[in-house]
């Protein structure tokens, strides 16, 4: 069987650049890397444009997701070239769950009291809204484990998420028929780890904690990020 593609999928708040660490990684390794931009504007929308881009993939892919991100590939993951998941610090939704089923679960995470929110035009259709992190709690919520004139910019080049995409279900959960493995940011203060880490083992996922670490695990500690992401590409191989 021929090595995977790594298909990475960044979540709200972020965009492709997220990852900048991580490719760097697995580049060093000869791993194939793509890093598209998650549109983040719904679920069903979102899941479908990462289903395309892995489905015109030469060969295996492993699908990568942060944060919504691991919403995406829970659903495109069911596509048939798609051989792994990776959940990073992210949702693992199960079929007819939404993000915030799961969410209120559990005791909300400070990400919830800290939103802004803005509005973006829709054609034909009245304004829809969407939600950034205020940027006084951005580091705080989002990469506490970031240096501060990081964080800075990271804050500044947020990309927002619909708010719909809270409320829209799972059309399926690829983790039931495809090996998952999950890397839980034992710090998190924008998905509650309990969240992480319940996703995780109903998944039956390989499990890696990393204790101390932020919700942007990938720019704070992209080796550990790279290494699990390399198991998956091992084991699928």
């Amino acid at each position: 069987m021929s090595t995977p593609t790594v298909v990475l999928v960044h979540g709200a708040f972020a965009d492709a650049g997220s990852w900048a660490g991580v490719i760097t990684e697995l580049q060093s390794d000869g791993i194939a890397v793509i890093a598209p931009p998650n549109p983040l504007r719904g679920l069903a929308s979102d899941s479908a444009y990462v289903a395309s881009v892995a489905a015109q993939v030469e060969g295996p892919v492993v699908l990568v997701g942060h944060s919504y991100g691991g919403a995406l590939i829970t659903v495109a993951g069911t596509t048939e070239n798609v051989v792994g998941l990776v959940y990073v610090a992210a949702y693992a939704l199960d079929e007819g769950e939404s993000l915030g089923e799961l969410q209120n679960r559990f005791p909300l995470s400070p990400l919830v009291g800290n939103l802004k929110e803005w509005t973006y035009p829709v054609a034909g259709g009245d304004p829809a809204v969407e939600v950034t992190i205020a940027e006084d709690a951005f580091p705080s919520v989002f990469a506490a484990d970031v240096p501060a004139d990081v964080t800075r910019v990271l804050a500044a080049a947020q990309r927002p998420l619909a708010a719909a995409a809270f409320e829209e279900t799972a059309t399926a959960a690829a983790w039931r028929t495809k090996p998952s493995w999950a890397l839980v940011a034992g710090a998190d203060n924008a998905i509650n780890p309990e969240v992480e880490r319940f996703g995780a083992k109903r998944a039956g996922a390989t499990v890696v904690e990393l204790e101390g670490a932020s919700h942007a695990v990938a720019v704070s500690r992209p080796k550990a990020v790279a290494d699990l992401i390399r198991d998956a590409v091992r084991a699928t191989s």
